[in-house]
């Protein structure tokens, strides 16, 4: 009796980072997938504009080899809803995330919720929105005092009007996703999480965790992607 064999491919995964931060905010899981046998890159863009920031993305897609898991945290999350419409893209993962409809805006979506402590610790200053010193609790309270300093070092502003413009491109309506909410964030309102994760009809994933799980708990995180990139391996032999 001959048997089929199933040749299962393996996804790559990209990772896509907010405000204040570069990709380098993955390093904590990247090494573990890599091990895992998975192609990582973690895009890198310059939060100058959201239309700049997904283009920069997309233009990543062609360094790894399709198809493509879609990892982005906060702010990454408005810039995946948009590059994950490329059809390279087989599903998307969020981490404390934003991810705007189609009528919406980064800051629209967080308008519809109370605001968060985060807002009384940025000023501006030419042009870009920095973090105060203060802030580091509110993005990443549950790091460790040397962590929470290496974040306030090299945290990196974005332009002013990032978060006020919207590109075309809602990929949650037509791939799957999962969710990671971070049940004690002080920067993206957990309610606001728990109803873009219902909206999107994703697999949702709750952990206590500050803005930041990737670097708090990244156990957690990476049993999330390696769930959703499991699951589209199966889906694509």
């Amino acid at each position: 009796m001959n048997q089929t064999t199933y040749t299962i491919m393996k996804p790559s995964i990209v990772c896509c980072h907010g405000i204040w931060a570069d990709g380098s905010c993955f390093n904590k899981v990247i090494p573990a997938l890599q091990a895992d046998g998975y192609e990582v890159i973690a895009a890198q863009y310059g939060l100058d504009s959201l239309a700049g920031d997904v283009s920069m993305t997309k233009r990543s897609f062609s360094r790894v080899p399709g198809p493509i898991l879609l990892v982005g945290h906060s702010y990454g999350g408005s810039v995946i809803t948009a590059a994950g419409v490329d059809d390279r893209v087989a599903g998307l993962v969020y981490i404390a995330a934003l991810a705007p409809d189609a009528d919406e805006t980064s800051q629209g979506q967080q308008d519809k919720f109370p605001p968060t402590d985060i807002f009384g610790q940025v000023e501006l200053d030419n042009d870009r929105v920095w973090m105060k010193p203060g802030g580091v609790e509110c993005f990443a309270g549950d790091l460790t005092p040397e962590e929470k300093k290496l974040v306030w070092a090299t945290h990196f502003a974005p332009d002013a009007t990032l978060f006020t413009k919207k590109v075309e491109g809602t990929a949650w309506r037509s791939k799957p996703s999962w969710y990671i909410v971070a049940s004690n964030d002080r920067t993206v309102h957990p309610e606001l999480q728990r109803a873009a994760a219902k909206r999107m009809a994703a697999s949702v994933h709750e952990v206590d965790s500050s803005h930041v799980p990737m670097l708090s708990k990244p156990g957690f995180v990476l049993d999330v992607i390696r769930k959703a990139a499991m699951t589209l391996e199966h889906s694509l032999k």
